[in-house]
């Protein structure tokens, strides 16, 4: 078997170029290992990386690396002998974002672009995602969780909540719901760098979509200047300093200085990530290019397929759900059925023993008479045989009384016979009754319901009889009804975070916030947010910007 190494250098001579080099680029899921000719423009190691991944949108990625304990950006208008960049075999790039777009939800258009910005955790199942299956260490940071009065249950159960708003969401919708709530934040997007104007004090430079932002030190917040990209007219820098040429009447400079080291890489970095977001500021402010629109068109239709498979599928879990239902309540109607049945057959017994008794009540009562008739009869008898003993009446009279006699014994045998009998049939009916109840205790006892080898002949029910008819129109209200059901319970995700800030702005531990939390809950105590400082910042003069500045 050929060592790896030896089929590398194998390869290089193949190419016939001393500058190959073994290029590992890495990204959130996994590592790419390629070699790579340096080519005047390192453009052609970002597009094979993009031809790999099936990108279509690189103008929002970069390749960044770390040189001297820094991270650098790879200008990909140049060699990478020429920037400096470690040689060092494999040499290793991070594909990183490096310009962010202004609306997510508009902007970026395909699937693995979205995914690039978010990597996803997995659909919510309450089956699967049991109690303690959430490590909200790796979740939150230490210092947030230690901000607030709450166990990690707590926190599991307020996480779940959110992540329970997402089930039966698809990857990509469930990314674009976590990058349109993080695009509101006020440090999204942003490149900060150390900076000092000329009078020396320090500040902050922000690089965002919209523009440059000046912050004061400590506060990555709320900038206290900002230049839209629009309002730019030239970007330059010297050295180590920087020069922007704003629109105006006046036409005056920003100047300001990199903290960030000596000589011109941070100043170069600054002004390749301000080029490439005024492009695309631009960009989204003239009509699509011929690419541009081939996306959108083939996103849209790849869209519509996805939607037309969602919607169908969500229609076979609803009928799966109904079915489901329906079988449910058949089951528990049979088994109730059961039960009714065995109720039954207990009150017939107990029925039956009930007529036993009052047929030998009827049977006793009609007895008596005989019995007075037959006590009647022989003491008639016993009078008749005294004369004719004494030979005083006629043998007519004597054998009309000896008939009366055999037939009144005759009645008494019979009565005697049914009587046993009945006495026979209490007996039987109250062994049949105390087995009865023994058996209905024993099968309470092992079971709630009964089991289903216990379902009497008389209750089979055939295919025919269990096949459920669902026409369209049942179905149709049906889903009509199960989805207002579901807007009326389901709480928009955005109100849910609204309500859990509510409720942990009870348990926050006073006195543990940082700088910066102190600003944020002063903002919100104010109802300050990003887009409105954005708005009044924007409503400025050039020339009231520029004034503001120098006073900073």
């Amino acid at each position: 078997m050929t060592c790896p190494a030896v089929e590398k250098k194998k390869m290089k001579s193949a190419l016939g170029h001393r500058h190959v080099y073994t290029v590992c680029v890495k990204t959130e899921e996994g590592e790419l290992e390629f070699l790579y000719r340096d080519t005047p423009h390192a453009m052609n190691c970002l597009q094979y990386v993009s031809l790999i991944l099936g990108l279509r949108e690189i103008w929002y990625f970069g390749l960044q690396y770390n040189v001297d304990n820094r991270v650098a950006w790879l200008n990909l208008a140049r060699t990478l002998r020429s920037q400096g960049v470690p040689l060092k075999e494999p040499i290793t790039f991070r594909l990183m974002i490096k310009f962010y777009p202004e609306n997510v939800e508009q902007e970026l258009l395909e699937d693995i672009t979205q995914h690039l910005f978010f990597l996803q955790y997995g659909d919510y199942d309450p089956d699967v995602q049991k109690p303690g299956f959430l490590a909200v260490t790796s979740l939150l940071p230490k210092r947030f969780i230690n901000l607030y009065i709450m166990t990690t249950a707590m926190w599991e159960e307020k996480i779940t909540a959110c992540y329970a708003q997402h089930r039966g969401k698809s990857r990509e919708e469930a990314e674009m719901e976590y990058l349109k709530i993080a695009q509101d934040l006020d440090m999204y997007g942003v490149d900060y760098f150390l900076i000092r104007n000329m009078k020396g004090h320090d500040l902050l430079l922000g690089l965002h979509a919209l523009g440059l932002h000046i912050y004061k030190p400590g506060n990555k917040l709320t900038p206290e200047v900002t230049f839209i990209w629009s309002e730019i007219h030239r970007m330059s820098f010297e050295w180590n300093m920087f020069l922007i040429k704003v629109l105006g009447k006046k036409s005056n400079l920003v100047k300001f200085k990199s903290s960030e080291g000596k000589g011109c890489k941070i100043t170069s970095m600054i002004l390749s990530l301000c080029m490439g977001n005024h492009e695309l500021f631009m960009r989204r402010r003239n009509p699509d290019s011929m690419e541009m629109q081939e996306i959108k068109i083939q996103v849209a239709m790849q869209r519509s397929r996805k939607e037309e498979a969602k919607q169908r599928l969500q229609k076979e879990r609803q009928l799966r759900e109904a079915a489901e239902r329906a079988r449910d309540e058949m089951e528990m109607s049979l088994i109730q059925l059961q039960n009714d049945v065995h109720m039954s057959n207990v009150l017939l017994l107990c029925l039956g023993q009930d007529l036993l008794a009052e047929k030998a009540k009827t049977t006793e009562h009609n007895a008596k008479p005989l019995a007075q008739k037959a006590i009647k009869a022989e003491t008639e008898k016993q009078h008749n045989e005294v004369p004719a003993i004494c030979g005083q009446e006629d043998p007519e009279k004597m054998l009309e009384a000896e008939m009366v006699a055999l037939k009144m014994d005759e009645e008494s045998e019979k009565w005697d016979m049914e009587d046993e009998q009945l006495k026979q049939e209490l007996q039987e009916a109250s062994d049949a009754e105390r087995e009865e109840k023994h058996n209905l205790l024993e099968i309470t006892s092992k079971s709630p319901g009964l089991p289903s080898d216990s379902v009497p002949r008389e209750l089979s029910f055939s295919r025919e009889d269990l096949c459920f008819d669902f026409k369209d129109t049942d179905m149709k209200s049906f889903f009509t009804v199960t989805e207002k059901k579901k807007v009326a319970k389901k709480k928009n995700l955005h109100e849910v975070l609204k309500e859990m800030k509510t409720e942990m702005e009870l348990l926050r531990l006073k006195g543990h916030e940082t700088p910066l939390d102190c600003i944020y809950f002063q903002n919100k105590a104010l109802g300050i947010t990003k887009h409105s400082t954005l708005m009044m910042l924007t409503l400025q003069s050039s020339e009231s910007k520029l004034a503001h500045y120098e006073t900073l």
